[in-house]
């Protein structure tokens, strides 16, 4: 009876706390023992919130109030400097333009003064050819006249019915065939000078324009310098960097190759990379009789002679070159004929132009700027289409080609300072 009771008066407890809003917990429910955080807290957390539960001193608020303060004022002076630089940023491209015009209009003061000169001479010629035709025209007017007046007379003599002549009105003697001076036949413009101007000034013109644009290119031009590290032992280099040739002393037997080095093709790339943006620079390569020239990726091959140690012969690398007396363009080792050589003209001086972004380089004559080979997805089908972008930074490289009858002739090639 006494336990039926108990539980009784248990059940009305439990139903009491289970009563909505009469279920709270108090102090004396809640677990001892330390809170378990779901994932560990870091040290560095720990120590930032054990540093923010530690009251600050009046003295570190006035240190730290200070230390705020000279913020304010760095970063006030930065923003005045940064809007001064943009008030002066106009000013200064004004004086650019101002300058820009004064070169050109000096260039278009001598083309007008030329022009001018020109058209003077070509007046002058006018002139003095004229006075002389009309010189001539006199005689032959005269003669005219002359024979105009002896047809009358004998004419008159002829209507007399006696067929005497009348003293009065005698007959001039004159010649019944005047034959023409042959200096009249001298007397014309000089045609020959005049079409031998238009050849110079029409020269004059393609020259202007190709330099118009190489001065273009020379705002992108690159400091080019030969690294030592990736050339062959037999290339010889010196002028800082820039100058290459072939040379048997320049081969050191006891020399440690280093890894990056090239061990059986007379290759060699720059030192710096180009990753980004535009890049122009130029080979010298009039003292050469078989070379290369072109760009690589940096995993280009250095040892051995396979396809994958030279330039144009796998998809690493792009080159024109020239080999016993032939000029080509090569990539993934596959070549065409240069779309821009003329004859058999043969390029002194190659200029290499690179895009980094759209995936393009350009080869150049650099003497008329005339275009020897573009490497693009959309202008040389004939090559690989996955390298419409490049993947990797790119290399210049140069290469010293082997004719038939060996290294005997000039192996010079020279990179010229364009940035000076």
């Amino acid at each position: 009876m006494e336990n039926k009771d108990t539980d009784t008066a248990l059940s009305k407890a439990m139903e009491e706390k289970l009563q909505p809003g009469s279920f709270v917990l108090g102090p004396q429910d809640l677990t001892v023992g330390p809170a378990v955080q779901p994932y560990p807290r870091s040290p560095k957390l720990l120590r930032k919130t054990a540093h923010s539960s530690i009251p600050l001193t009046q003295e570190q608020l006035s240190k730290h109030l200070e230390q705020l303060k000279a913020e304010e004022a760095r970063t006030e002076a930065h923003l005045q400097s940064l809007k001064k630089r943009r008030s002066n940023l106009s000013k200064s491209v004004e004086v650019m333009k101002q300058k820009v015009k004064e070169r050109f209009d000096v260039m278009r003061a001598a083309l007008q003064q030329d022009e001018r000169a020109v058209r003077d001479s070509l007046e002058l010629d006018r002139r003095e050819t004229t006075a002389k035709l009309n010189q001539v025209l006199k005689d032959w007017q005269q003669h005219l006249s002359a024979v105009q007046r002896s047809i009358r007379c004998t004419g008159n003599a002829l209507a007399q019915k006696s067929g005497a002549v009348n003293s009065t009105d005698p007959i001039e003697e004159v010649s019944c065939h005047k034959k023409p001076d042959a200096a009249e036949a001298s007397i014309r413009l000089n045609e020959e000078r005049f079409q031998n101007l238009l050849r110079k000034l029409q020269q004059i013109s393609r020259d202007l324009q190709a330099q118009l644009q190489r001065k273009t290119f020379l705002l992108d031009s690159s400091n080019v310098v030969i690294d030592r590290e990736t050339s062959h032992t037999q290339i010889a280099i010196t002028g800082e960097g820039r100058s290459l040739c072939i040379s048997s002393e320049a081969c050191d037997p006891q020399r440690k190759l280093h890894p990056l080095q090239f061990d059986q093709v007379y290759c060699a790339l720059a030192t710096s990379a180009i990753t980004n943006g535009l890049h122009y620079w130029e080979v010298d390569v009039r003292c050469c009789s078989a070379w290369a020239v072109g760009v690589t990726y940096g995993s280009l091959h250095r040892k051995g002679r396979d396809k994958s140690a030279k330039l144009g012969r796998n998809r690493m690398s792009w080159c024109v070159e020239l080999r016993d007396g032939r000029l080509s363009a090569w990539h993934n080792d596959r070549h065409v004929a240069p779309t821009g050589i003329r004859g058999h003209d043969q390029p002194t001086i190659v200029g290499v132009h690179v895009n980094y972004e759209k995936g393009r380089v350009v080869f150049y004559d650099a003497d008329g700027m005339e275009l020897l080979q573009e490497f693009s997805a959309a202008l040389t089908p004939v090559f690989d289409r996955m390298h419409h972008q490049f993947i990797d930074p790119l290399y210049p490289a140069v290469r010293f080609l082997r004719p038939q009858d060996g290294f005997a002739r000039s192996s010079h090639m020279e990179i010229p300072d364009l940035q000076n």
